[in-house]
C-alpha cells in the first residue's frame, strides 16, 4: 500500500513562509481532509507533493519515493489540483486523450473515466463551454484516468450540484474502501464531515492537527444540552446546585454547557421538574473547527457597522 509522508517540509517564497515544518502522513485505507484557513499552506503542499515546485527544506514521498522519481506516475497518483487548466479550445475528450497516451494509459480508459465522472454524453464539446462543475468533474475524470492508489483532490466539491456532491463523496469512500490513499482539501466543513475519517489541519503553514475526525471534535468542542421546564426558578436552583454552567433566554428554555442528555434526565427527575424539551446539541467539525484555527486566519472579514439614526445624525 502507497502512503504520503511530508517530513520537515518548509516552503519559502521571498519573505512569505508558506509551509513552516510541517510533518505528517496520509495512510491508505481512509480518506484524510485537509483543512485550514486561506493562506495556510494546503494548496503550497499538495503542489509541493507532486513536483510542481520544490521545498525549501524537507520531503514529502510517495509510496517513499520523490513524485519526479515514480516510474509511472499517473498509474501511481490521480490529482485534481487547478480544473480551469485544461486547455479550453479542446474537446474533454481530446484532452483526456492527450493524457492517456502521454502516460501510456490504454486508450479504454479514455471512455471509462468519462463514463464515470457523468461526462460522457458531453465529452464532444470544447472546455471553454463547459461550467464549473463540468470542469470540476473533467479534472476528477483526468485523476482517475490512471486507476492511481494515491488520489489529490483540491476542493473537488466546487461547483458541483448536490447529486455532484453526493456523487464525489461517495466515489472517495469507495476508493478508500478499496485501499487507495484519498486526501481531499476542503473548506466545506459540513461536506468533509461527511466523508472523512481522518483530519490535517494546517493554520498559517503550520501543523495544527493530525487526528482522526471523531476525535478531533471532541478535543475541540463541549457537549451541550438544551432544557425547558414549567418552573424557571426550580429549574435554575436545581443547575446552579449540581454546579452545572448554563444560560437561560428567559423563556423556560436553559442551554447546559458540558452536560449530557442521561446526567439532565436525571437530574430534572430527581428534582421533580416538569421537562418540556430535552435536547443535545450534536458538537460539529465546523465548531471543532473555528475553535482551534480562530487565531490562525490570516484574512478575516470585519462586520459592517451599522450605524443608529442618533450616530449619523
Amino acid at each position: 500500500m502507497t502512503s504520503i509522508d511530508v517530513v520537515g517540509m518548509t516552503k519559502q517564497y521571498g519573505a512569505k513562509r508558506a509551509l513552516d515544518g510541517v510533518t505528517f502522513s496520509v495512510r491508505p485505507g481512509r480518506v484524510t481532509g485537509f483543512l485550514g484557513p486561506n493562506g495556510a499552506g494546503k494548496s503550497t503542499a499538495m503542489r509541493l507533493m507532486v513536483g510542481l515546485d520544490r521545498p525549501t527544506s524537507g520531503t514529502a514521498t510517495i509510496g517513499g519515493s520523490a513524485y519526479a522519481s515514480l516510474a509511472d506516475p499517473l498509474r501511481t497518483v490521480g490529482a485534481l489540483l487547478d480544473p480551469q487548466a485544461a486547455l479550453g479550445s479542446r474537446t474533454a475528450r481530446a484532452h483526456v486523450k492527450i493524457l492517456a497516451a502521454a502516460g501510456r494509459i490504454p486508450a479504454r480508459r479514455v471512455e471509462e473515466v468519462l463514463e464515470q465522472a457523468g461526462i460522457a454524453s458531453v465529452a464532444g464539446r470544447r472546455i471553454k463551454t463547459y461550467s464549473l462543475g463540468m470542469r470540476q468533474r473533467l479534472g476528477i475524470a483526468t485523476a482517475l484516468l490512471g486507476d492511481p492508489e494515491v488520489l489529490l483532490l483540491d476542493e473537488p466539491s466546487n461547483g458541483l450540484d448536490p447529486e455532484g456532491i453526493t456523487w464525489i463523496r461517495e466515489l472517495m469512500r469507495s476508493l478508500a474502501a478499496e485501499g487507495r490513499t484519498v486526501l481531499v482539501s476542503s473548506h466545506l466543513m459540513g461536506e468533509t464531515s461527511a466523508f472523512a475519517d481522518h483530519l490535517v489541519v494546517l493554520g498559517k503553514g503550520r501543523l495544527l492537527a493530525d487526528t482522526p475526525l471523531g476525535e478531533f471534535v471532541s478535543a475541540w468542542t463541549v457537549p451541550r444540552v438544551w432544557l425547558r421546564t414549567a418552573d424557571a426558578e426550580r429549574t435554575r436552583s436545581a443547575l446552579a446546585a449540581e454546579g452545572l454552567t448554563f444560560s437561560g433566554s428567559g423563556d423556560g428554555r436553559w442551554t447546559v454547557e458540558g452536560a449530557d442528555l442521561a446526567g439532565i434526565g436525571a437530574l430534572a427527575a430527581r428534582e421533580g421538574l416538569s421537562v418540556l424539551e430535552l435536547a443535545a446539541e450534536e458538537p460539529s467539525l465546523e465548531d471543532a473547527y473555528l475553535a482551534l484555527t480562530a487565531g490562525e486566519t490570516e484574512f478575516t472579514a470585519v462586520a459592517p457597522r451599522t450605524e443608529t439614526p442618533e450616530a449619523s445624525s
